[in-house]
C-alpha cells in the first residue's frame, strides 16, 4: 500500500507497541559465562586485557557460580590456566583424573547440580608450544594423534561430571572419535557441542594472555587448522560433516564479525547453534566505554542481541552477569 496509508513509523512511536512487535528477544537463558579456573583454593587474578574479568581458584569460582545460578545463567564453561610445569610437549595433563578440571566439574556439580557445566576439550592450556595439537618433528600438527589425545581428555571431562564437552582444536573427525567414546562409556546424555566454525582469528588475544598460552605459542599460528576468515561456503561443510559425526550442538567463533556465518548456520540446519563472544570482542567494548565513547550497557545489550538476531540460540559471553543484570532492571 503506498504512502501515505503505510506508515512504518506507527510500530515504532509507543514503548509499548515497540514492546509487543519485537522479533528478537534477549534474556539471561541465553548467555554461558567463561570462567578461568586456577588451581588454587582461594586466589583470584585480575586479567590485565580483559577489564572486569579473574582468574579463579576454586571458592571464589563457587561464589561466582552462585551469582551466575541466581542470575538465571543456563551454564558456566571452564578454561583452566595451567602451571607452566604441568605443560609438556604431548599434553598428558589433559586427561589426568585428579586434573585441574575434572576437580573443578566435581566442586560445581557437587554444589550446584542443576548448573551446566561444559568443558573445552583442547590441549593448548596443556602443551609447551602453545599448540592446539601434538608436533611431529618438524614442528606440523598431528591430526589423528591429537584425536586421540582429545578422545581421551573428552572421555575424562564426562566421567567426572561436565554436561557439555566441547572441542575446540577443529582437527579433522575428532567429533566422530569422541561420540564414539563417549557411547562406549556410558556416557550417552553429555551434550557434544562441536567448535564447528572456529576462525583463526585476531580476536583471541586476551583469551591467551588469561589462559597463559600467548607466551608458549609466541609467534606462531593456527591458521593449518583453523579456518580461514575471508571462507564461508567451508563453514557449511564443516558444520555439516560434525553434525554427521554426531554433534548434538555447534559453534561458530568468534561472534561479532560472523554473524553471516552463524545465519547461514542456522538457515542451513535448524540445529542449535551458538557464537563465542570472543575476549577481544569483549575487550575493545569495555575500553571504549573505559574512555566515555560508548555507554557500555546500551553497546552490549546491542552487540549481544545482533547475536541472536543472526540466528545464534546461546552465546558465551563475558558479559553475562553485568547483561542479566541489565536485563533484569
Amino acid at each position: 500500500m503506498p504512502y501515505p496509508m503505510t506508515r512504518m513509523r506507527r510500530s515504532r512511536a509507543t514503548d509499548f507497541a515497540r514492546r509487543l512487535v519485537r522479533e528478537t528477544r534477549l534474556a539471561p537463558d541465553d548467555f554461558i559465562y567463561p570462567v578461568f579456573v586456577l588451581d588454587h583454593e582461594t586466589a583470584r587474578e585480575p586479567v590485565p586485557s580483559m577489564p572486569g574479568v579473574e582468574r579463579l581458584g576454586r571458592d571464589p569460582l563457587l561464589a561466582v557460580c552462585e551469582q551466575v545460578t541466581a542470575a538465571g545463567i543456563p551454564a558456566v564453561a571452564l578454561f583452566p590456566v595451567i602451571e607452566a610445569s604441568l605443560k609438556t610437549d604431548t599434553a598428558e595433563a589433559a586427561w589426568a583424573d585428579d586434573g585441574l578440571v575434572p576437580r573443578t566439574v566435581q566442586a560445581i556439580k557437587q554444589r550446584f547440580p542443576g548448573l551446566g557445566v561444559m568443558t573445552d576439550v583442547a590441549l593448548d592450556p596443556y602443551t609447551s608450544h602453545g599448540q592446539d595439537g601434538l608436533l611431529d618433528a618438524d614442528g606440523r600438527i598431528l591430526n589423528d594423534e591429537t584425536v586421540a589425545a582429545l578422545v581421551h581428555q573428552a572421555a575424562c571431562h564426562a566421567a567426572a561430571g561436565a554436561d557439555i564437552v566441547a572441542p575446540s582444536d577443529m582437527m579433522d573427525g575428532r567429533i566422530a572419535a569422541i561420540r564414539e567414546r563417549l557411547e562406549a562409556d556410558g556416557h550417552r546424555d553429555v551434550i557434544l557441542l562441536s567448535y564447528a566454525a572456529k576462525y583463526a582469528s585476531a580476536f583471541y588475544g586476551p583469551f591467551r594472555d588469561a589462559v597463559g598460552s600467548a607466551a608458549s605459542l609466541g609467534t606462531g599460528g593456527k591458521e593449518t587448522y583453523q579456518m580461514d576468515p575471508g571462507n564461508r561456503d567451508e563453514a557449511l561443510r564443516e558444520v555439516a560433516l560434525d553434525l554427521d559425526e554426531g554433534a548434538d550442538w555447534v559453534m561458530v567463533k568468534p561472534g561479532l564479525p560472523y554473524l553471516d556465518i552463524i545465519a547461514d548456520v542456522k538457515g542451513e540446519f535448524g540445529v542449535p547453534t551458538f557464537a563465542y563472544n570472543v575476549s577481544g570482542e569483549y575487550a575493545m567494548l569495555k575500553a571504549a566505554a573505559a574512555n566515555g565513547w560508548l555507554d557500555e550497557r546500551k553497546v552490549v545489550l546491542e552487540s549481544l542481541l545482533s547475536i541472536r538476531r543472526a540466528g545464534a540460540d546461546g552465546i558465551l559471553t563475558y558479559h553475562a552477569l553485568d547483561a542479566a543484570a541489565w536485563l533484569a532492571e
